[in-house]
């Protein structure tokens, strides 16, 4: 069998998973992944699913479209290609913090120390709602930080980036992260 990613934006409203869902059940999908988040008012979600070997993925796609415009929808599918899979080294999983004013330039300049890193960020939730309160302006990315290079290096690199952004930031092992914040 072959895979697929669908890709659904649009805004959000109830139903929308079951939607899809239903679409690549009739369609004899087997859906393997989903994950989704709601950006302000706009649903994003992203599905693999395996799809049986007669079906065409323009057909699937043809499918999706139909059940998903009248909501006011869009739908984009790819087929999973094996080749060229990225391996990602020995690493350790982290939570990266950050809190600061809003402004142009944070994702990037956050993001672009880490890609200079080799780290990899699993997921990354950030909101911005304005204004100096940096409770309204936060980051949380979960990284993956590679085994194989001196951390306390990059830890400094990581807070003296915060530093030139204005941004407060913190750096925990995911463990850590995940014990403090159960209680």
């Amino acid at each position: 069998m072959k895979k697929i990613i669908v890709c659904v934006l649009g805004h959000d409203r109830p139903g929308i998973i079951a939607a899809v869902s239903d679409v690549l059940s009739r369609s004899d999908c087997n859906i393997e992944d989903v994950s989704q988040t709601i950006l302000q008012t706009e649903f994003a979600g992203v599905f693999i699913a395996s799809v049986p070997d007669g079906l065409a993925t323009g057909d699937l796609h043809e499918r999706l479209c139909e059940r998903l415009a009248p909501m006011g929808l869009s739908a984009l599918l790819r087929e999973m290609t094996p080749s060229g899979v990225w391996e990602a080294p020995p690493s350790e999983p982290f939570v990266i913090t950050t809190l600061g004013p809003d402004r142009k330039g944070l994702v990037a300049g956050i993001t672009e120390l880490l890609a200079r890193f080799g780290v990899n960020i699993s997921n990354l939730k950030a909101v911005f709602r304005g204004g100096d309160n940096p409770k309204n302006n936060v980051m949380i990315y979960e990284v993956d930080i590679p085994t194989a290079f001196d951390h306390s290096v990059f830890r400094e690199a990581l807070y003296e980036r915060g530093r030139e952004l204005g941004l407060e930031v913190s750096l925990q092992h995911r463990e850590v992260f995940e014990a403090i914040h159960r209680v």
